[in-house]
């Protein structure tokens, strides 16, 4: 049995078609969903009783239970939520002056390993389901008590390794029937798996892609990112430019500020070199430290005199302001810990 979160408008109106009933059914039923935000069939006044049989015998409403919730002086809120079948994952909502954001995860752990990262420390058990992913912003927005009207897909798990379900989840949060934000207000965050990169160029969407870049050299990189021994930094600037051929939408750059690893003024004008002339922009990110793994931010010394260099290459960049730090809001650190303390719900 499917969430009926899982549901593009289009697959639901498929399916009341497919069992000889009109498919403006889906309208309604997509009212309810998203705009009166009922999680019960039985509520759905306007639907006949054959409607409703068929909604009931044939798809659930998700729940995601609050296992716990920490509030960062900055505004930042992270949650943690068990999932029916007893995982964990996360998902983190940020204040900005632009509105609110959150950061929602993909999959249940992550196989791509990254040394920096905590999402990695536990394996891929499985990927979340559209539903799934969508439920964290309908829970979340719930105890927030305000309007999420941005979305990243930047939490545990690599989105392109979850690709069918991202798609369907990317569009009902675009949908102007369902959660209705704004394609520009998406963003889509890769460790760089190209031929997805490629995939999601030819679907000429209007979702912010972000590449998790980290290193200007393949010698780096593949010390911290295992994914570039199979897609090393020539091929991942090659699907960048096939990306902006086909989409004609600048990508932005993600470049964590480690500490002696790649935080040197060479490793800046190296970066310049390889974006030259692309329609990029780099977030430089303050490292969230953790645990788990060995590196240290850099010193904001290094980070700014990093940035002046990119500035006089006339590389479009920003150093990130620093969120939820004093929360453990990098992805999977509050998932990892409570995992290693063998904590029951």
């Amino acid at each position: 049995m499917k969430s009926i979160y899982d549901l593009t408008f289009t697959d639901l109106e498929n399916f009341f078609l497919t069992n000889s009933e009109k498919k403006y059914r889906a309208r309604q039923v997509f009212d309810w969903l998203y705009k009166k935000n009922i999680e019960s069939f039985e509520l759905m006044s306007n639907l006949n009783d054959s409607s409703l049989t068929l909604l009931t015998n044939n798809f659930y409403f998700p729940r995601l239970k609050k296992v716990k919730q920490l509030a960062s002086f900055d505004g930042t809120v992270k949650y943690l939520y068990q999932l029916a079948d007893g995982n964990l994952i996360e998902s983190v909502i940020m204040r900005h002056n632009y509105g609110n954001s959150i950061c929602i995860t993909t999959q249940v752990g992550c196989n791509m390993g990254c040394k920096f990262c905590a999402s990695g420390v536990i394996k891929k058990v499985r990927n979340l389901t559209a539903g799934e992913m969508l439920s964290q912003i309908i829970e979340s927005q719930k105890y927030f008590k305000d309007r999420i009207s941005h979305v990243i897909v930047m939490g545990i798990g690599e989105p392109f390794d979850n690709y069918d379900n991202l798609i369907s989840f990317l569009t009902n949060v675009n949908d102007y029937r369902a959660l209705e934000i704004g394609a520009r207000h998406i963003t889509v965050s890769t460790c760089g798996i190209v031929p997805k990169i490629k995939e999601f160029a030819d679907e000429k969407l209007q979702i912010n892609l972000a590449i998790s870049l980290h290193a200007p050299t393949d010698e780096i990189r593949n010390k911290i990112m295992p994914i570039n021994k199979k897609y090393p930094i020539s091929e991942l600037i090659e699907a960048i430019k096939y990306y902006l051929s086909k989409t004609n939408r600048r990508v932005t750059i993600e470049y964590l500020m480690l500490k002696d690893l790649n935080d040197q003024k060479q490793h800046a004008q190296k970066l310049a070199e390889l974006l030259k002339g692309l329609n990029v922009y780099v977030n430089l990110i303050p490292y969230n430290e953790v645990y788990e793994a060995p590196y240290k931010r850099s010193d904001e010394t290094l980070m700014n005199e990093f940035f002046q260099v990119l500035k006089q290459n006339k590389i479009n960049a920003t150093l990130r302001k620093e969120q939820g730090h004093d929360i453990d809001a990098a992805c999977g650190q509050l998932r990892s810990q409570v995992i290693k303390k063998g904590a029951t719900f």
